[in-house]
């Protein structure tokens, strides 16, 4: 039995856009060598079949994405991929031709983000194109992502998602608003093997946060584990500067790192519902498991 559902793995923290909710990474901007990408692989092998790419910065800029994606394959990886979608047709030959590929998850809530869209309609537009070549032409699962469950969005953001639904819904032919069918669930089928899903905003985990919280669960390192650009290994895919330092893949093996005492005092903190690491006590996303 594989210890984790999943591991991420960041091949780049370098993103080309600047969304307003998610947090600048103080590291050195960074794209991971094949050579490291596969020693990980090599290491998280017995623990997982299912991995990410994705923590900080966007998987699609990666000058050797298809050749991260054709060593995932023939180490036996499933691949997820979470984008923001801009670079969708440059790169829609290679992700369309990768039997790696399981599921390209496209956070929509990044055109919300950013006022420095050139092309809004055409963003959305490549979005869609590729989504229906994807359903179409293969067999890898398509979620589209949206956060827009808040109790106290905007006018505005309200209507801008709105937009987007519409969009999607006149592209794919629906014959319901999706935004009055979604209202029961976080998650839709709207075709096969492609997804809507929303969900709130939250406040990313930040030391400095002055709320603190230290009863709570989560799932990190005990179905998911995510491993930075440097090789540092933290408990999940939130900890965006390696704040819980759990040790380095250079340096000593992934299956000792999480084996550490400091690893398992979190895990068995989550056990008894508490929150161990200062981090973990001031983040937003631990709500969401009461």
């Amino acid at each position: 039995m594989k210890t984790f559902k999943k591991v991420y793995i960041e091949i780049t923290n370098i993103c080309n856009l600047e969304c307003d909710f998610c947090p600048k990474t103080k590291r050195k901007p960074k794209f991971m060598s094949i050579d490291m990408f596969s020693n990980i692989l090599d290491q998280i092998k017995p623990h997982t079949d299912y991995i990410y790419l994705h923590v900080k910065g966007e998987p699609l800029l990666h000058p050797e994405l298809d050749k991260l994606l054709d060593i995932s394959h023939d180490k036996g990886f499933f691949v997820n991929i979470t984008t923001n979608g801009t670079l969708i047709s440059k790169t829609a030959n290679i992700l369309l031709s990768k039997l790696a590929l399981r599921q390209i998850n496209i956070s929509l809530h990044s055109l919300d983000g950013n006022k420095s869209f050139e092309d809004r309609k055409k963003y959305i537009q490549d979005i869609l194109n590729f989504t229906k070549l994807a359903v179409e032409k293969t067999e890898m699962i398509i979620s589209l992502r949206l956060w827009n469950l808040n109790e106290d969005a905007s006018d505005t953001k309200i209507r801008k998602n709105n937009a987007i639904l519409e969009n999607i819904e006149s592209f794919f032919n629906l014959s319901y608003k999706i935004e009055e069918t979604s209202k029961l669930a976080r998650g839709m089928k709207i075709a096969d093997r492609l997804y809507i899903n929303q969900a709130e905003k939250f406040k990313w985990p930040d030391v400095n946060e002055n709320e603190i919280n230290k009863n709570g669960f989560c799932y990190g390192l005990r179905t998911q584990a995510a491993i930075l650009v440097d090789g540092t290994v933290v408990p999940c895919c939130l900890d965006s500067d390696g704040i819980i330092n759990l040790g380095n893949i250079q340096n000593n093996f992934f299956s000792e790192i999480i084996e550490s005492e400091r690893a398992n005092n979190i895990v068995n903190g989550f056990s008894n519902k508490q929150a161990i690491e200062e981090l973990c006590q001031r983040c937003g996303y631990i709500k969401r498991f009461k």
